[in-house]
């Protein structure tokens, strides 16, 4: 039987199990291990696994994997609880971070004990007021890399049609995530691997979201990489400037803040809490 020593975090409900390799000798991740870890059930429950590792001129490495064992993309709110649980283990002695992920250089900062800043490359592969088609209609959509593929959809462009889903289209807290996330996560035009799925609606000036999320094929609480994404949306759609306040499903919310220069974004930047939820250990039997 071997014995893992875990930490549990949440960025903004969006959680995570931490895997220290300083801890764990000899450790080796397998995507069998991955999901046993992640089961709500069964396992220790999260929405994906990071597994943090030194690195030579860097603070850290973050090793990320989605709840269901895939992997080589960048998640915002585990990149800021990484940059949290490098600050607690003392892996960094000042405020600001450089660490390696998919074999890219990020930054970051410990603004506050679990308010935690995320430096994002730019955005690509911008795309506005397309259609797809879901639930048998025809559904204007936006879409932005933002080093994960993300799909935006304000929630006002869709028409309550479905006769399978029976919800209220107009308030967010209500609509379907799980079914129209679901159903145009997998569509024609996002293969290879699919997009990510938000809905949003504004009011007051600051964005509500809720995010289908490919990897865990199911809403989260919170989406880092899909709260730049609909920010990025809504100043180029609706005209809001930044820094640019999201209010996540779980009620949290994150600051996405950034420089723009017509369709060009710079300085992009994911704020928000990172918490530690409990540290334990996951016994395996070999």
């Amino acid at each position: 039987m071997q014995k893992l020593l875990f930490t549990k975090m949440s960025g903004a409900g969006n959680d995570f199990v931490f895997l220290d390799e300083k801890e764990n000798l000899g450790l080796s991740i397998s995507n069998e291990l991955v999901k046993k870890l992640c089961n709500r059930k069964t396992g220790i429950g999260a929405d994906g696994l990071i597994v943090i590792k030194d690195k030579k001129d860097f603070d850290f490495e973050m090793q990320y994997y989605n709840s269901d064992a895939t992997t080589n993309t960048l998640c915002g709110n585990g990149a800021r609880c990484s940059i949290k649980f490098a600050k607690d283990t003392k892996r960094i002695s000042s405020k600001d971070v450089k660490f390696l992920s998919n074999n890219l250089a990020y930054t970051g900062s410990v603004l506050e004990d679990e308010l935690i800043r995320f430096d994002f490359m730019s955005p690509n592969k911008i795309k506005l007021n397309f259609k797809v088609k879901a639930t048998n209609q025809l559904i204007t959509s936006n879409f932005v890399d933002t080093g994960s593929p993300h799909l935006v959809i304000k929630i006002g462009d869709v028409l309550s049609e479905s006769k399978k889903i029976k919800s209220n289209y107009d308030n967010i807290s209500e609509f379907p995530v799980y079914e129209l996330g679901k159903e145009i996560r997998n569509l024609p035009e996002f293969s290879p691997g699919g997009t990510n799925v938000n809905f949003i609606k504004i009011i007051d000036d600051k964005v509500h979201i809720r995010t289908f999320e490919r990897g865990v094929e199911n809403e989260t609480l919170a989406c880092g990489t899909g709260s730049v994404a609909s920010a990025i949306i809504a100043n180029l759609v609706d005209g809001l400037k930044p820094p640019v306040t999201l209010v996540t499903k779980s009620g949290e919310q994150l600051i996405v803040d950034f420089k723009k220069n017509n369709y060009e974004f710079n300085k992009v930047s994911l704020t928000g809490p990172a918490k530690t939820m409990f540290i334990g250990e996951y016994f395996l039997n070999l």
